[in-house]
């Protein structure tokens, strides 16, 4: 991920974080993917956020990202 850019990640409480690279803290936790994204947009509008996929596929893994 590009230093200035931004992420999202599940939490294993269910909940949504939004974190840049690197740091130790997040930016912000929501309850629901949709909350953390408009979060994430609203931290960053020059970028789109990654977002951590959470589900299980026959291809690929859960631990890949994709734009939102």
């Amino acid at each position: 991920m590009a230093k200035g850019n931004i992420y999202i990640e599940q939490r294993p409480d269910n909940t949504y974080a939004v974190m840049r690279p690197g740091a130790e803290r997040a930016s912000a936790i929501l309850p629901t993917q949709h909350q953390a994204i408009e979060r994430a947009r609203e931290i960053s509008p020059n970028t789109r956020p990654d977002v951590e996929r959470v589900r299980h596929t026959s291809v690929g893994k859960p631990d890949q990202w994709r734009k939102a």
